[in-house]
C-alpha cells in the first residue's frame, strides 16, 4: 500500500488532465487495475453533499411511496477501501497482505461548489504520516448502516416498530446468524477499520486516494477557500512542459481536404500568437489549448470552427476582437459576428495567418 494521494491537477483546457490521471497515477503510482477499486464522478453546480455522501430517495413500492438512502461516490470508495483493507487482514486480526488502494477521482472540481459538497467530509482530509485521517467525522445512522452493507454486512429488517421505528438484524461476513445489535457482535470486527460503531466515528483509511482536476479557464464558477485548498497537492500541467506532447505526436490538421501539417504544430503557434496579446487579454493563462484540446486522429475544419474558434471567439478575444482583425487583414466590419469569422474563406485564412507566424 503507497502513500494515499490527495492530488488537484489543474492547467489550461486540454492539457492531458485525465489521461494523467488514468494512464498514469491510478496505475503507476497507485498500483490499481481492478475498475471495482476506481470510482468516478464530476462535479456541477446541481451536485449536491447527497450526490457525494449519500441521501434519501423516494421511490414507489405496490403503491405506496417508500423512502432509500442511497450512497453517494464518496461513501461508495470509502467503503471499498474499507473492504480491501478488512480483506487484508485475517479473522484473529493479523494482517497477511498489503491492502488494495481505491481512487476517488473528481473531475471539474471547481463547477460545483466544493465546500459545500465536501461538507463535513473536509474534516477527513487531514492526513497523518501513517496516512489515515488526523480526525475523526461523527456519521447519521443511515451512513452508518450503508457503510455496513457495502462492506458485505447483511442487513434485514426485524420488526416496524411504531414508537422506535425500524428494528434490524445484522449478520457480518465469515458469521451464522443474524443479531440485532451490531456494536457488541461486530465492534471487534472493524477495528481494524478504526470504526467506532457506537458513537459512529469513522476515519479515513490509507489506502484511499482522492484525485481531482481543475481547468483554470473555470477558476471563477466557485470559489475555493484557503483552508479547503491547503488540505491538497496541487499539481499544475504547463502547456509548454505537457508531457503529452509525444502522445499526440503524428496527428495531422486536414482543412478542407488540404494536409496543413501536424496538429502539434499548429497548437503551438496559436498558443504564441495568443500569448503575444497580453495587453488585451485576461488571464492569459486561461485561454491557451492543450494538444487535447481537440481529441481526434484527424482535425478536420469542423473541428476548427465549430470548436476552437468558437474557444478563439467567445473565450479569448471575446471582449476585443482587435487582434483577430489585425491577424486576418480584414475590415472590422467583416468581423462583427462568429458566422463571419468562421466562412470557409476566413477559417481557411485563420489557420494560414497562424501558420506563418
Amino acid at each position: 500500500m503507497t502513500k494515499p494521494i490527495q492530488k488537484i491537477i489543474f492547467g489550461s483546457p486540454g492539457t492531458g488532465k485525465s489521461h494523467k490521471i488514468v494512464n498514469k497515477i491510478i496505475p503507476n503510482d497507485l498500483s490499481i487495475s481492478e475498475e471495482s477499486n476506481i470510482i468516478k464522478t464530476v462535479f456541477h453546480p446541481e451536485y449536491t453533499y447527497g450526490d457525494f455522501v449519500g441521501k434519501l430517495v423516494p421511490h414507489s413500492k405496490g403503491g405506496k411511496v417508500e423512502y432509500r438512502f442511497f450512497a453517494g461516490h464518496f461513501l461508495i470508495a470509502l467503503s471499498q477501501a474499507y473492504q480491501n483493507l478488512r480483506e487484508s487482514y485475517d479473522k484473529d486480526g493479523n494482517q497477511i497482505k498489503e491492502p488494495e488502494n481505491v481512487a476517488l477521482v473528481i473531475d471539474e472540481i471547481n463547477r460545483g461548489n466544493s465546500s459545500a459538497i465536501f461538507g463535513t467530509v473536509f474534516q477527513l482530509l487531514d492526513r497523518e504520516d501513517d496516512g489515515w485521517s488526523s480526525y475523526f467525522l461523527n456519521i447519521t445512522e443511515l451512513e452508518l448502516l450503508a457503510i455496513l452493507e457495502l462492506i458485505g454486512v447483511k442487513i434485514q429488517i426485524e420488526d416496524v416498530n411504531t414508537r422506535k421505528g425500524v428494528i434490524y438484524e445484522y449478520k457480518f461476513p465469515g458469521t451464522d446468524h443474524f443479531v440485532k445489535d451490531y456494536v457488541s457482535a461486530f465492534q471487534d470486527r472493524v477495528k481494524n477499520l478504526r470504526m467506532n460503531l457506537t458513537q459512529k466515528q469513522i476515519y479515513m483509511p490509507p489506502n484511499l486516494s482522492i484525485l481531482a482536476t481543475m481547468n483554470t479557464s473555470d477558476n471563477s464558477i466557485y470559489f475555493m477557500d484557503n483552508a479547503f485548498k491547503r488540505r491538497w497537492d496541487w499539481e499544475f500541467l504547463n502547456i509548454e512542459d505537457d508531457n503529452q506532447r509525444d502522445v499526440v505526436n503524428g496527428r495531422r490538421l486536414i482543412l478542407y481536404g488540404e494536409d496543413k501539417g501536424e496538429w502539434n504544430t499548429f497548437v503551438d503557434k496559436l498558443n504564441s500568437f495568443t500569448r503575444s496579446k497580453y495587453k488585451v487579454v485576461r488571464k492569459i493563462e486561461d485561454k491557451q489549448v492543450g494538444y487535447f484540446f481537440i481529441n481526434e486522429d484527424e482535425i478536420t475544419e469542423e473541428h476548427i470552427k465549430n470548436k476552437l474558434m468558437f474557444f478563439v471567439w467567445d473565450s479569448v478575444f471575446n471582449n476585443n476582437k482587435k487582434p483577430l482583425v489585425d491577424l486576418l487583414e480584414v475590415p472590422e466590419s467583416e468581423l462583427v459576428t462568429f458566422g463571419q469569422f468562421t466562412s470557409e474563406q476566413q477559417v481557411k485564412n485563420f489557420v494560414n495567418k497562424i501558420l506563418s507566424l
